[in-house]
């Protein structure tokens, strides 16, 4: 039995889409360029990888970049995670479940017609969660299950392990310590043979890894035209 990295991609069907411009070393806002339809098809873009990485910085491009809500995945932990990881308690299977489930459902409302988006959905949210474990994306990958027009994509950001202690030990007033990131990479399990997921490097400047990040996601877009 496949596991759900594993299954096979679904048809992709809508031709109305409007794809970024990257002519011009930017990318137009796909919501600005073409308005929602709640016909169309949604996509959820979790930003993954340890603490460091740069998840709120790159779901940050993104939902200027498409135009779509982001969700920032540390804003759904309880209190107790917090408090453990401030400690340098790494989280345990059990700590995470429901923050996961918490988050996915945030996800789905988020992409469901409502008053605050008066009830016209955009057509994605960004959301960043570490996601360190296959289990763990496959706990978000059920967001797409109820809907045939909902897909998910994970965009993994891979750097190094100096170069993430490094960023977390300048971070001030952040609950998450350097001594998590060393717990982080050994639970870490690269979306490797993952169809839902795209690896970036994040090892070059900031505008390196922006235009990186846009292109992936242009071009995963554009299976959809």
């Amino acid at each position: 039995m496949l596991s759900a990295g594993e299954r096979p991609q679904p048809p992709q069907v809508d031709k109305a889409r409007i794809m970024p411009d990257l002519s011009n070393g930017t990318a137009t806002s796909v919501l600005q360029e073409n308005p929602t339809n709640p016909a169309h098809v949604q996509h959820i873009w979790v930003v993954t990888g340890p603490a460091g990485c740069g998840k709120s910085t790159v779901g940050n491009v993104l939902r200027n970049e498409l135009g779509v809500p982001f969700l920032e995945g540390d804003d759904y932990h309880p209190a107790a995670n917090k408090e453990k990881m401030g400690e340098g308690t790494p989280l345990t299977d059990a700590d995470r479940w429901d923050w996961l489930i918490s988050l996915r459902q945030a996800a789905i409302d988020a992409l469901s017609p409502s008053e605050s988006n008066k009830f016209h959905p955009p057509a994605g949210v960004v959301v960043a969660c570490s996601a360190l474990k296959r289990k763990y994306r496959d706990v978000m990958r059920v967001a797409a299950y109820g809907s045939s027009s909902v897909r998910i994509h994970f965009v993994y950001l891979k750097l190094d392990e100096d170069v993430l202690l490094q960023r977390v030990t300048q971070r001030q007033s952040h609950y998450m310590k350097s001594s998590m990131v060393q717990s982080q990479l050994a639970a870490l399990e690269e979306p490797k043979g993952e169809w839902d997921a795209m690896t970036i490097n994040v090892q070059g400047s900031m505008e390196d890894v922006q235009r990186n990040v846009i292109e992936a996601v242009t071009e995963k877009l554009a299976e959809y035209v």
